[in-house]
């Protein structure tokens, strides 16, 4: 990523998602398999960028610790989580590694995989809906977080992905896969931090369109490392785009085209932080490591 000591700190933040997410799971009362299932999938190490993600954003307005923004940083983790456990099965675009590991279908089986990702849904709304106060904050957190991640939002990009290998595919669909499918998440993850923050009308727009942004940057160099990466580096199966005609940013318009748009996305994520100013220094940082990425 970009430079050590952001890397520690992303680490840092990583980390205090992780210790919430073991307590979510560990207090769940659930068949034996079940729960290991879920534990498994849960405890692969991801990067948690969007968690950490809520977390900076709501830092711009406060910096003191939060149960609440703590809960939606969790939440988002547990649908993003679940969305990957039924992206890798067989019906979708089957995958046998995910984050290092084998996928949940593989180490356990197809039904327990898609149990699990159902499990870890609906537990991110119960978690928002029993832990934020007051409630007026849990409604708008759970409304947010169903809207990006629904039919309006991930899934439609997920199914528009799946459309997309049996027709011919061109910038415009390409588009639509990518802000629905990735960077919609992105922007539920901006402003679930905002509004824990307690963000006006004016910042939570300069928020979601960062969100959007890098999501899209996210997404391209996804797309990108696929075809240049190996699959040790990136913790899942590369080479897969190609071989299920996926509409991709390289297969549309080219590996070079890809990194010019991924740059101007780039710039533009960074611009709508400028009313923020200083403290707006680590949300840039990422923006920018998230370009730079190589895995």
């Amino acid at each position: 990523m970009h430079g050590t000591n952001f890397e520690a700190r992303l680490r840092r933040k990583a980390q205090s998602v992780n210790y919430n997410l073991k307590q979510i799971i560990d207090f769940q009362e659930t068949n034996k398999e079940l729960k290991d299932a879920i534990s498994y999938t849960i405890s692969a190490p991801g990067k948690r960028i969007r968690s950490v993600l809520v977390l900076w954003c709501y830092e711009m307005f406060n910096s003191k610790p939060d149960h609440n923004v703590d809960m939606a940083s969790a939440a988002i983790e547990l649908v993003h989580t679940y969305s990957l456990v039924h992206d890798d099965l067989p019906a979708m675009d089957n995958d046998d590694f995910r984050r290092g590991v084998p996928t949940c279908h593989k180490e356990f089986d197809e039904g327990t995989a898609i149990l699990a990702g159902d499990a870890l849904l609906t537990l991110a709304f119960e978690v928002l809906a029993r832990e934020v106060e007051p409630a007026d904050k849990a409604v708008k957190l759970i409304g947010q977080l169903a809207h990006d991640a629904g039919p309006t939002g991930m899934i439609a990009g997920q199914m528009a992905d799946l459309i997309s290998e049996r027709s011919v595919c061109n910038k415009k669909t390409l588009e639509y896969i990518h802000i629905n499918k990735t960077a919609k998440m992105f922007r539920c993850a901006a402003a679930m931090g905002a509004i824990c923050g307690g963000a006006s009308k004016k910042q939570y727009d300069s928020l979601c369109e960062f969100g959007l942004k890098i999501g899209l940057c996210f997404q391209i160099a996804d797309d990108i490392l696929d075809v240049t990466s190996s699959t040790e580096e990136l913790g899942k199966t590369v080479g897969k785009d190609v071989k299920a005609k996926k509409c991709t940013y390289p297969s549309v318009v080219g590996i070079e085209k890809a990194q010019e748009i991924q740059k101007k996305l780039t710039t533009e994520a960074i611009e709508a932080l400028k009313p923020f100013g200083k403290k707006a220094d680590t949300l840039i940082e990422l923006a920018n490591a998230l370009l730079e990425r190589k895995k």
